[in-house]
């Protein structure tokens, strides 16, 4: 065995890798430098050639032992100045009184426990006045794009949620000019992207997209129109303070908070990061005189921001949800549960998409966990407790009552809210929207 070198066959393409990979059958493909037999990444291959080793701040690259010290100084992954709109924990919710629950998975749970917290839910929904919805709504901007045929299935799902987010947007009057839009995990901006082809002709339009992740082939940055503008801010939301955002500071535009698909805790940071910010006194936004920007301006005031217009948030992953950053904790304290319980509805939350998920690959697609969420633990998919479609149907309440904390948080805040399915579940089994606009008593007419 010859450890990877090239062995006497084909000789490799000129000016490119001399390595041989066993594992493809074939030589590298990537370019070499002048007079060099091996590309960087198997230069150790050379006579007298350095040894590549780990990067110590991002094990996903590798660099050459003598040129380290330089390497980390410019490494990507390297500690940077932090921006001046992030504040640790800011979003986080408080520490004070956090109860320290064991994380136990379902299957770890007698059949007695799961009984018992089945019959709680039941008894919490019967008392809820809240129900979802039914509006599949679309937009005609993106009526060309639905209909191209060379979108495969991937995209197309992806446009009909797209399509009905920017629908219910402008049913609510909020998809209008002369505010900026933030969009909460936007990961390639495809969402804040459509909202700007559906108002480019508008004044004064801003786009502010928040992403932890630096992400590649972004949609933002093709966009140079002369009136619109896109900022993205890479910085976990946790830790966002929208009121120390330059470009909000200074212009004060009025907001409206977007989201598709902001997973488990991202939610509640971002509900948060919008509504719970210093300057909100009582926990209860200030009324303020309406701002001149067309239907939906009737709005909230924070004295560092321009006015709240509303957001709609398509949600996902309540399984991945944490008691310190949901902003429902008054809602189940007032209703005798706690931390406890909350974990264990998280976890059975699961259910609603991944319960009744076959182990057979050949199952419709919609019966597959989607790629854009992240998959509920194998210890939460139960077995022989409940039929399927009675875990799917728990699975679906648990969603319910937690989404009823954020609807109960966000009245408090002075904003009348909703949950819409807004998608058919073949589309995608998350198919819930969260929209909220200001309630009557705390908005002023436009």
């Amino acid at each position: 065995m010859h450890h990877g070198r090239f062995f006497n066959m084909a000789a490799p393409v000129p000016g490119r890798c001399a390595f041989f990979v066993e594992k493809k059958n074939r030589f590298c493909k990537m370019i070499v430098g002048r007079g060099k037999k091996f590309c960087g990444q198997h230069a150790t291959m050379e006579e007298g050639g350095s040894r590549r080793i780990v990067c110590p701040l991002d094990p996903k690259h590798t660099v050459t032992e003598d040129k380290l010290d330089k390497h980390l100084k410019k490494c990507n992954s390297r500690d940077k100045p932090k921006p001046v709109y992030y504040v640790e924990n800011i979003n986080a919710g408080s520490a004070d009184g956090d109860e320290s629950v064991p994380q136990v998975s379902l299957c770890e749970r007698s059949r007695t426990e799961l009984d018992a917290l089945v019959d709680k839910l039941k008894t919490e929904i019967r008392g809820l006045q809240c129900d979802v919805g039914d509006s599949v709504l679309s937009h005609h901007v993106l009526q060309d794009e639905l209909s191209n045929p060379k979108n495969g299935d991937s995209a197309h799902k992806h446009l009909k949620q797209q399509s009905s987010i920017l629908g219910h947007l402008e049913e609510l009057g909020l998809l209008g000019g002369r505010r900026c839009f933030v969009e909460f995990g936007a990961g390639r901006g495809k969402l804040s992207h459509w909202i700007h082809e559906a108002l480019k002709t508008c004044e004064d339009l801003q786009l502010l997209l928040v992403e932890r992740c630096c992400t590649r082939f972004k949609v933002d940055g093709k966009h140079q129109d002369a009136g619109v503008q896109f900022q993205r801010l890479q910085v976990d939301i946790q830790h966002l303070d929208l009121s120390k955002v330059p470009l909000l500071r200074q212009k004060k535009p009025p907001l409206v908070g977007i989201g598709k698909h902001l997973c488990g805790a991202a939610t509640d940071l971002a509900l948060r990061c919008l509504l719970e910010r210093p300057g909100l006194r009582g926990g209860k936004p200030d009324p303020g005189p309406a701002s001149d920007c067309g239907p939906g301006s009737g709005s909230v005031l924070d004295p560092g921001l321009g006015p709240i217009l509303g957001l709609a948030v398509a949600l996902c992953c309540h399984h991945r949800c944490e008691w310190r950053h949901y902003v429902g904790q008054q809602f189940f304290l007032q209703r005798g549960l706690g931390a406890a319980e909350f974990s264990a509805f998280c976890r059975m939350s699961s259910w609603a998409t991944c319960g009744v998920r076959p182990t057979n690959q050949d199952c419709p697609p919609q019966r597959r966990h989607d790629e854009e969420h992240e998959p509920a633990e194998e210890a939460d998919r139960v077995n022989g407790f409940l039929s399927a479609a009675e875990r799917e149907h728990v699975g679906r309440l648990c969603k319910l009552l937690i989404d009823s904390g954020r609807l109960d948080f966000l009245q408090t805040k002075g904003f009348s809210g909703k949950l819409t399915h807004y998608v058919d579940p073949q589309v995608t089994l998350e198919n819930v929207l969260l929209t909220a606009v200001p309630s009557a008593e705390s908005s002023t007419p436009s």
